[in-house]
Formats: C-alpha cells, structure tokens, sequence
C-alpha cells in the first residue's frame, strides 16, 4: 500500500505531521505539501509560473503552490509510483457544508480522485488542535477500514471526514452524512494600512443553517464522526428541462 499525503495548512503543521505518523506502519507514505498556510486556495493550479520542490528535515517534500499543484505534480511526474491512496489534513478547523467549495484540503484530495485514485479529506472541527492525538486515531481507523475493506462503489471515491474535538473515548461512532449548508458569510472586515489605504478582510463563515439530522453538521455536534462521499458533477441537472425550454421557446 502506497499513500500519498498532502494538506493545505502547509508542511511544518501539527495535523500533517500527526497523520503522517499515523499511518506510517500501515503503508509506505510520502508527504508532498505546500510550503505555506494555503488554506483556501481550493482547487486552483499555478500556471503563471514554474514550481520548485524542495525536501524538509522531516524527509517532507515541499512546494510552493497550492494543495492542488502538490497532488498533481507528485501524481503526474514527481514520483516514481502511482498511489494507491490519497490522503489530505489533519486540517485545523472543520471542513463542512458550503466550506468544501473553497477548503484546500478537500482540494488535494480531490486531485487525487480527478486522477483517478481513490482519496480521503480529514479535518479536526475546531481550531487549535486540542485533541489532535484523538483525530489522528480516527483517521488511521479511517485508512485502516478503507485498506481492509474495500469500498463498495465502482471506480475512485472521494471522501470527506470531520472528526470532533473530543477525546477518542468520547467520540460516538463513525456515521454517514451528506453535507449541510451555512447562513452567507459575514460582513468583511474593513481596516486602514499604515499609508491610511482601506483593506479588506474576509469575514467569518456563516453559522449553519442546513444542520438536521443527517448532515455532517450534526453529526459532528453530536460527538460523531461525519463521513460524506463527494462527487464533482456541477450540472444543476434539476435544471435541465427549465433550460432547454428556456432555449426553444
């Protein structure tokens, strides 16, 4: 068993290192990361510019793109093998609903299974790394399953697991969700720069507002594991009788 891991906090964080170490006597792993925080940065490569991979003293290979770019050049030329598994996080802070869209970790896992390996999103729902030990149990319990038993779907799949912030003896079973939604973000932040120019940061998420029985949300404020198969299909197929009529009327 061969697994890749990448995240987007960059590769000196504590959750990469963490699952890293997790899985380190259950395959033989490689760490591909980028080289800074690029929590975000969701599915976007560098094209405007070459990449330079560089090695840390962990052994870690490092990049200075994004989670994307890490995934795809290790997959598409840096190694000499092809993974048998991708695997991105621990994040610092969960990776729900609508957050899936921009989140980098979701996005390095995703390039693994736009190439056509099966991949798994970690992330720990709370920032600060409290009980990291605990996530970093979950997800080796996680891969472990995945490697044993092997998912019921036809072709790559791509997971999405977010783990509460609790002691792992306190957690209450791995469950299946779909994702849930949040209210729109809040305002951005305006401020002054020292030369007296505006700025702009963005603001905070928004609080959930689709969070029922059944969404990742809850499961995870239910002291549960939630882990939701995603796919990449965009098409509003719901739609598509509206937008044929819409054309030919």
């Amino acid at each position: 068993m061969r697994i890749l891991i990448s995240n987007d906090d960059g590769y000196f964080a504590p959750g990469l290192a963490a699952l890293a170490e997790g899985l380190r006597d259950m395959a033989e792993i490689v760490v591909v990361a980028p080289e800074r925080d690029r929590s975000g940065a969701s599915n976007s490569l560098t094209l405007d510019r070459p990449l330079s991979v560089r090695t840390a003293s962990t052994g870690y290979l490092y990049l200075n793109g994004t989670p994307t770019d890490c995934v795809h050049i290790a997959v598409t030329g840096l190694l000499d093998f092809r993974p048998d598994l991708v695997v991105s996080g621990i994040n610092d802070g969960a990776n729900m609903g609508d957050d899936t869209i921009y989140s980098g970790t979701v996005a390095a896992a995703m390039e693994g299974f736009l190439l056509g390996i099966p991949a798994i999103a970690f992330s720990l729902a709370h920032k600060g790394h409290t009980h990291l030990d605990s996530a970093a149990r979950v997800a080796r319990d996680v891969v472990r399953r995945f490697v044993d038993r092997p998912y019921p779907a036809a072709g790559p799949v791509l997971l999405n697991v977010n783990i509460p912030n609790l002691p792992y003896d306190q957690i209450g079973g791995i469950v299946p969700t779909r994702l849930g939604k949040r209210h729109h973000a809040e305002e951005v932040i305006r401020a002054t720069n020292p030369r007296g120019e505006a700025v702009y940061w963005i603001g905070p998420a928004g609080s959930a507002k689709d969070a029922g029985p059944g969404t990742d949300f809850h499961a995870v404020a239910s002291g549960q594991v939630s882990v939701t198969p995603l796919h990449i299909d965009l098409t509003a197929t719901a739609l598509s009788d509206a937008t044929r009529r819409w054309l030919t009327d």
